[in-house]
């Protein structure tokens, strides 16, 4: 079965996101880190919430593997990735590992 990992990036009045550093340097370093292993990218950067309201979040990034072995072969040294974090935002990014049904 296919194994998801969601970073959720919460929003707040304060909180500082640089949405092009995301997307033009982190997201490849995820890819190069990832390779082969990595199957699917699907990032959803917040607009609004419901009646107009502010996003409750800056972006949900999901990184789909194949399976719960590849997904355990890429977290094999993540270090770099987690250090790059605070290049492109101050919030800890809320994590959530599950399945692809």
């Amino acid at each position: 079965m296919r194994v998801s990992l969601q970073a959720i990036y919460p929003a707040t009045e304060r909180s500082h996101f640089d949405m092009e550093y995301y997307t033009e340097t982190h997201l490849p370093k995820v890819a190069g880190q990832f390779g082969a292993y990595l199957e699917n990218t699907l990032v959803t950067r917040g607009i609004s919430g419901p009646e107009n309201t502010p996003a409750a979040y800056h972006a949900i990034t999901t990184l789909v593997f194949a399976d719960a072995a590849a997904f355990g072969a890429a977290m094999g040294n993540i270090g770099p990735l987690v250090d790059d974090i605070p290049n492109f935002t101050d919030v800890t990014p809320q994590l959530m590992i599950g399945e692809v049904l």
